[in-house]
Parts: C-alpha cells; structure tokens; sequence
C-alpha cells in the first residue's frame, strides 16, 4: 500500500477547482493519504473562496493527519526552512511518497528518494500507478 504524503500545494490545487485532475488521488485504491497540519493551514490559508475552501476541508476528511517532526533531515538534503517541516512530516509517517507541485523549492529532489520516501510530481506519480492497473 502507498503512504502518499500531500504538500500544501496539492491540496490547494485539488480544492481550487472543482472538477481538478488531482481529484483522481482520493479515487485510487490501496493508498493512503497523509498530510500535516502545517501543510492542511499553508493550503486552507492561501484558498481565497469559501467554495474552495469547504471543498478542502471535505477532501481532509478522507486524509489523515500526521504529526510534524522535528528530526534533522538527511545531511545532504537542502531546503528552504518553510519545506522542511513538509519532508520531516513525509519522512516521520514512513510516507511511500512526498507528491509536490514545488519545482522550484522541490525540484531538485523531484524523481528521487530521501529517506526511502519518493519526491514526486503528483501527475508522474497518478501516472505511474495508473499504469500498474
């Protein structure tokens, strides 16, 4: 079963429009959803309708929210002090997978492990699994 842990950014962007791609992630089978409530708040605060953001609190209900950490990411990984806490947290809940949309802070890491998580691009990743059924 995949652990896939969901950056702000992915959240806000499945909230954002109401029929948004992303949407296929709560469909698929045999995965878990996580995230924290750092990345939940970055999200929730950045949706500037109600709409939007009721319809992220829905897709919350079916995530589960994990705890942030506090331990050092790995010596070799760099990142700006505002996305740590979301590896930490990826990294924390033995997530399968880190989905961001981040290329810029993220892009670096993007197609890699850290730390046995995998760093991906929510449309590779829905990719990926779409083709293993």
């Amino acid at each position: 079963m995949d652990r896939v842990f969901l950056d702000a950014n992915v959240l806000f962007s499945a909230a954002y429009r109401e029929r948004a791609g992303l949407l296929r992630l709560w469909r698929l089978g045999d995965t878990e959803l996580l995230t924290s409530a750092y990345s939940a708040e970055e999200a929730r605060r950045n949706l500037d309708t109600s709409d939007a953001r009721s319809r992220l609190e829905d897709l919350l209900r079916n995530v589960k929210l994990v705890p942030e950490s506090a331990e050092p990411l790995p010596r070799d990984v760099r990142l700006a002090e505002k996305d740590e806490p979301i590896l930490r947290s990826a990294l924390a809940a033995s997530a399968t997978h880190l989905l961001t949309g981040d290329v810029r802070d993220f892009g670096r890491l993007l197609g890699k492990r850290v730390g046995g998580v995998m760093v991906q691009l929510p449309g590779d990743y829905l990719h990926e699994r779409e083709g293993r059924h």
